[in-house]
């Protein structure tokens, strides 16, 4: 049993993705489901950290300045070489999208440090909110979902609308693991700590929100594109290069800026069986190659489809394929190292 499960992680998402994306039709009618399958994937996963282990660190601003350095930079040199809007905007969401709300349960199951990618998931999202209403309508000066009866800035209705899409998922969960490990302490005068068997929950709610999540993707974006087979190709070759570059700018990034990473889950068998004991160095190199690579992909689909050219949603689409691919691939090196 040991071994089925051992490979059975090895090769979940891969499987989860490949399911979802074949069997769309079936699956699709579960899409109302995926932000309950992402907020309990996020309860989990903040139970096993205590928010004061927090903390920012000099990675983490140089892997958010990279980020966003890329994203334009990459946009407006295909836009100076090609002149392709739609090949441009679509290699921007492979970069400009925020970190995925389960890079740390993958980089917990690698040995990355959970609490110090949370720290940096909550910074890159925020930021995305910042950023996208003060640069989208640059780069697409016919956008105008701004209501008329809206009295403010449109860079504050931008925002609000982003943060409406951002927060109620990554601070609910947060907040409600917060109020439990409060009331636990005081009630019972222990220290909460959750127990290995729930500490897994995470990692099996990421699995079915990915297959629901491959689903959606597929019925948006691919099937009603399908005229366009050359930009498909393009954007599923360019966004290939975009996912190794951000996995290994990370992983160099957190090697040589390397930050100490506390709480229970790092080096503890019972809450992250993965973290075997590493140093301080490759612990961060886990964790910073995830916080750029892993991207938040169902926020980069919305905010294509509502802020740029429709077609930009397929960068964002493609993306999802390789980092999933990467991160099993990483997944089976750490189960054979075992």
């Amino acid at each position: 049993m040991v071994n089925i499960k051992k490979l059975f992680d090895s090769h979940a998402l891969w499987l989860s993705m490949l399911i979802g994306a074949l069997g769309y039709k079936l699956f699709l009618p579960l899409a109302p489901i995926l932000p309950w399958l992402i907020f309990f994937m996020l309860f989990f996963t903040f139970c096993k950290i205590n928010p004061l282990d927090l903390r920012l660190h000099k990675w983490h601003w140089v892997v958010l300045f990279t980020q966003f350095l890329f994203s334009f930079a990459t946009y407006a040199g295909l836009m100076y070489f090609t002149g392709d809007k739609v090949l441009a905007q679509g290699i921007l969401m492979c970069f400009i999208m925020p970190t995925a709300t389960a890079a740390p349960i993958i980089a917990g199951k690698m040995g990355g440090s959970i609490q110090n990618l949370t720290t940096f998931t909550l910074l890159s999202n925020f930021a995305t909110a910042i950023i996208v209403p003060a640069t989208f309508p640059l780069i697409n000066p016919d956008l105008s979902i701004v209501p008329e009866s809206f009295q403010f800035s449109p860079f504050i209705f931008h925002f609000s609308l982003l943060l409406s899409r951002i927060a109620p998922l990554l601070l609910g969960p947060f907040f409600s693991a917060w109020l439990l490990r409060i009331v636990y302490q005081r009630w019972t005068k222990k220290e909460f700590v959750l127990s290995r068997t729930a500490a897994q929950i995470p990692f099996y709610l990421w699995v079915a929100s990915i297959v629901v999540l491959s689903a959606v993707v597929t019925n948006t974006t691919i099937l009603n594109f399908q005229s366009q087979i050359a930009n498909i190709l393009i954007l599923l070759v360019l966004s290939f290069f975009a996912c190794l570059l951000q996995f290994g700018l990370g992983k160099l990034i957190g090697y040589y800026l390397p930050a100490p990473s506390k709480g229970r889950d790092y080096q503890d068998v019972l809450i992250n069986p993965a973290a075997a004991p590493k140093t301080m160095e490759g612990v961060s190199s886990i964790t910073a190659g995830q916080a750029f690579g892993q991207k938040n992909t169902s926020l980069g689909v919305w905010m294509a489809n509502t802020y740029l050219d429709p077609m930009a949603s397929l960068g964002a689409a493609a993306y999802i394929i390789w980092q999933n691919v990467f991160n099993s691939v990483q997944l089976m090196v750490v189960a054979h190292k075992k």
